[in-house]
């Protein structure tokens, strides 16, 4: 029998949550964690970015290796660890993908999903 602690939560899961939170440092109400260490973005903007980003990526992987791409794929990487981490990307790795997007513009113009991800970035504030 669980008891209830108001809220749609009982009284289990509002402590493991809260535990989570601790843990984590975050307030667990914003982001839903797995035991995989992957957090889900509430965000639908963000959600819509991690899912495009691990599109390019994954299709990165099939064009020819290139200084361009190396660096696409780098900044990627570094937008997809911290939505994974927090739930969200920061301004200065937001702005540094924008910025290798658009120097790698003749590589990533040759995928679908490089738009996709252009598109999730400028449907976010500062976008």
């Amino acid at each position: 029998m669980s008891r209830s602690s108001g809220g749609d939560l009982n009284f289990g899961q509002k402590v493991v949550g809260g535990l989570i939170g601790a843990i984590s440092n975050t307030d667990s109400s914003y982001t839903v964690h797995h035991a995989n260490g992957r957090t889900e973005p509430e965000d639908p903007g963000f959600a819509e970015l991690s899912a495009g980003v691990r599109q390019l990526r994954d299709d990165l992987r099939r064009l020819v290796p290139s200084p361009q791409t190396a660096a696409l794929d780098e900044a990627l990487a570094g937008v997809e660890e911290e939505i994974m981490v927090t739930g969200h990307a920061s301004p200065g790795q937001l702005a540094r993908l924008r910025q290798t997007l658009q120097d790698a513009e003749a590589v990533a113009g040759l995928l679908a999903s490089a738009g996709a991800v252009g598109q999730a970035l400028a449907a976010l504030p500062g976008g």
